[in-house]
């Protein structure tokens, strides 16, 4: 029975290793549920085929079981996958080996003469298996992206496991200089076992942290950018506008141009001409819809798909989006065509399709984007494409954004991929 313990405890603290370690370096396939209950179905087997206490066959099923975790829960080759696994079972065999040497070395006594001393070994080993696996975690982000916002405090967290190490080393030796007296014993291996599972849980929080931190980060970065695009779009419509007004007095200046004219200022009429000619007032505007605002956004997307060869048209009825805010307008449709003009580029023929009306008899207004896309993408379980940029932990956030959009205004939006016409499409409804 006690064996049987030690065993299931050995294996749930090296599945919450294998958890944290994955978690801190791989980007997932899937979301956290199917892969906790992977990695406990792995880990349960692994229990169960120890209690042969066969160490050839422990040892390999420690290999296969995470080699397929690796290999079927990360975006990993299998090159990388080889080179983990097996890293971490050398880890594992090192920290078991050392320490039952340090202990029948150096401490010949305490595992025979204390009743829970064989505990206290495991717990040892599993300290000494969670430091050398967090140090080589620390290495392998140092040479990631995120070396900077991880590095410091990363190197600080060390000392934890090693003063726990120490900690427990001095156990072994008050216990080799005078035998614990039940349940002295029990105590100690218990206060090891909190020990342990305390390092455990600050490094699980660190890393819970880390990653809010993070998230947190990104979007203060993608309002920051919602902020600026509303911003430069804002002042498009501010230039639209002051062409209209320089059109609108243009028989002024030329009244004014024939008056000089009949004085025979010609240096004056030149000098008037060219500040004419060099004001950006003349730049040419498109006009797409009826909203000032959004047709300064959409001019912008549709010269930008003319130029990469994509057919880009929009149907927006009148009295459709006057209830969006100009913030509003430029996070929903920005990123809309952000993501339609990514999935239609380079693929011949390609095209992006923007109707925008008002629902019959109701208050909703309806959003529908179709563009040209290549292949079907993967979705979570809210029924949203993944990204499919390399780095997928630092994007995805476009989408979050039109959630949020969607979710101020009360409506819905469903995306989904046809295979017969190779079209992508967004359906989104708004209140008004």
């Amino acid at each position: 029975m006690e064996h049987a313990l030690l065993l299931f405890f050995s294996y749930f603290v090296e599945a919450i290793i294998v958890w944290q370690y994955t978690a801190n370096l791989f980007v997932p396939k899937h979301t956290v549920k199917p892969r906790l209950l992977f990695l406990t179905v792995l880990y349960a087997i692994m229990f169960v085929f120890s209690l042969f206490r066969l160490s050839y066959l422990n040892a390999s099923l420690f290999l296969g079981m995470n080699m397929l975790f690796f290999s079927t829960q990360f975006w990993l080759t299998w090159s990388n996958v080889l080179f983990h696994t097996a890293m971490l079972t050398a880890i594992m065999g090192i920290s078991e080996l050392a320490a039952i040497g340090g202990v029948s070395r150096f401490f010949p006594h305490f595992v025979s003469t204390q009743h829970t001393g064989l505990f206290f070994y495991g717990v040892l080993s599993k300290s000494l298996y969670f430091m050398a696996v967090y140090i080589l975690t620390h290495l392998f982000r140092q040479k990631s992206e995120d070396r900077e916002s991880y590095g410091r405090s990363g190197f600080l967290l060390i000392l934890i496991p090693v003063s726990s190490v120490f900690v427990m080393f001095t156990f072994l030796y008050i216990g080799e200089m005078a035998p614990f007296v039940p349940p002295a014993d029990i105590l100690v291996t218990i206060s090891a076992v909190f020990l342990l599972l305390m390092n455990l849980l600050v490094f699980g929080i660190n890393q819970y942290h880390q990653k809010k931190s993070r998230e947190f980060m990104e979007m203060q970065l993608l309002l920051q950018k919602e902020a600026d695009t509303a911003e430069y779009y804002a002042m498009l419509l501010s230039l639209n506008e002051n062409q209209s007004i320089l059109l609108h007095d243009l028989k002024k200046h030329l009244q004014s141009i024939e008056l000089l004219n009949e004085q025979g200022e010609t240096d004056q009429i030149s000098a008037y001409i060219r500040s004419l000619m060099d004001t950006s007032d003349w730049r040419e505007a498109s006009r797409v819809c009826d909203h000032a605002m959004l047709n300064a956004i959409l001019g912008c997307y549709q010269r930008s798909c003319h130029e990469k060869g994509i057919h880009f048209h929009v149907d927006i009825r009148a009295n459709t989006l006057g209830h969006l805010s100009q913030n509003d307008q430029t996070s929903l449709f920005c990123n809309l065509l952000d993501n339609a003009v990514e999935a239609a580029g380079g693929i011949p023929d390609a095209f992006i399709e923007l109707t925008v009306q008002k629902k019959e008899n109701s208050l909703f207004t309806v959003i529908v984007v179709i563009n040209s896309c290549r292949s079907e993408p993967a979705y979570d379980k809210n029924g949203l494409p993944f990204s499919h940029k390399q780095d997928k932990s630092r994007h995805g956030f476009g989408v979050k954004s039109i959630q949020k959009v969607v979710k101020q205004y009360q409506g819905n939006m469903r995306m989904y991929y046809d295979n017969d016409s190779a079209t992508f499409h967004t359906v989104i409804t708004l209140k008004q």
